[in-house]
């Protein structure tokens, strides 16, 4: 399953002549999700456009899960997040809060302009998760006659994880177990195997994150090169393309009913 090739997948935005564009926007309960990840380094047997990859192909397979009558369509990824913590190991080309802030609501504001009932911002970095709930309400108040929503596609599989991880907790943070699965089953030729190590990096204090899917309500700031010398935080060996694809498909059928529900709360407003 490869999700790389511009105009190759029918919910694809840079793939559509404009008139189609507009006709699917001016369509009853239509909807319009802009994947954003980032160009950082994850570890040395990781792409650095991971995020990205990942996060354009969730959107892709959700908007194709949908239900045929959802009119969606999917922008071309915003490939840069907030990424000033993975610059100590190089190869991450990151931006100012304010500068990507103004990036994805220029984005929003003239997807919006083709006619489209709701956004959906969707979300593939952990650094940029503050910055898109800013972009929700920024873009809420300018167009609060649509459906604004945000979120980070990896929270769709927590309902699966706990029966799906061989990794004690902190395994699934930073090109661990989850992500390194995600790429096995949908860009294996990117993944180098021989470089898999695992470090789970310890906690100054327990109120601090501990896992992609665990709770910490407690932030600080640090960069990555303070917890590992490899630039992983996880455990990818114990990943493999079984696990990635079952846990990309449960965030497929997540995402495709998500959209089903934007499309019908959208459209009972009209």
């Amino acid at each position: 399953m490869v999700y790389d090739t511009f105009g190759s997948k029918p919910t694809e935005w840079a793939g559509k002549p404009y008139a189609e564009i507009q006709s699917i926007g001016e369509s009853d309960g239509s909807i319009v999700v802009v994947p954003i990840g980032s160009i950082e380094q994850h570890g040395d047997h990781l792409p650095v456009s991971t995020d990205t990859i990942l996060v354009d192909a969730a959107a892709h397979a959700g908007a194709e899960a949908a239900d045929d009558d959802v009119p969606v369509v999917v922008t071309p990824p915003i490939w840069s997040g907030l990424s000033s913590h993975h610059m100590p190991f190089g190869g991450t080309l990151s931006l100012e809060f304010s500068e990507m802030l103004e990036l994805v609501e220029s984005v929003g504001d003239s997807a919006l302009d083709n006619g489209f009932d709701a956004i959906l911002l969707l979300n593939g970095h952990g650094g940029n998760m503050s910055l898109i709930s800013t972009a929700i309400n920024k873009i809420g108040e300018e167009h609060p006659d649509i459906e604004v929503s945000g979120l980070t596609y990896f929270y769709l599989a927590s309902s699966l994880i706990e029966e799906v991880r061989d990794s004690d907790p902190g395994g699934m943070m930073h090109g661990g177990e989850l992500e390194t699965s995600l790429m096995l089953h949908l860009r294996p030729e990117l993944v180098d195997e021989d470089e898999m190590t695992a470090v789970y990096a310890e906690r100054k204090n327990d109120l601090l994150l501990e896992d992609l899917f665990g709770s910490g309500p407690l932030g600080t700031y640090s960069t990555f090169a303070d917890h590992t010398d490899t630039g992983i935080m996880g455990d990818p060996t114990l990943a493999s393309a079984e696990k990635g694809e079952t846990i990309f498909e449960h965030i497929r059928e997540e995402m495709g009913s998500l959209l089903d529900d934007i499309h019908e709360e959208v459209k009972a407003q009209d």
